[in-house]
């Protein structure tokens, strides 16, 4: 009884530590860019994508985020358009999409 009130313990402290650690998990960029043109394509024709690998910290709406940036190309009659996006590394939220 002693070793799993032990085992116990010692697992639900580990747990109460390690949570702000697991929860700081990200997807991938990959994933990311997936998610960012499956939104922007509700209103776009994409011919083309990027994003860069590195996730970085910026500030929008007066909330901090971590995300990833990233760029889509659509094709339209009057040729290339080129748009920009930041998508949160957490579940990959599109937060941002403009024309550059």
């Amino acid at each position: 009884m002693k070793k799993l009130s032990f085992g116990l313990g010692i697992g639900f402290l580990l747990g109460y530590f390690l949570r702000p650690t697991i929860s700081k998990e990200r997807i991938s960029p990959e994933k990311a860019l997936k998610k960012a043109k499956t939104t922007a394509a509700t209103q776009h024709t994409i011919s083309g994508s990027w994003i860069h690998m590195n996730p970085e910290s910026v500030e929008r709406y007066g909330l901090q985020y971590e995300v990833y940036r990233g760029g889509i190309s659509t094709s339209t009659p009057d040729g290339t358009i080129q748009y920009e996006f930041i998508v949160e590394t957490k579940n990959g939220t599109l937060l941002e999409l403009t024309q550059s």
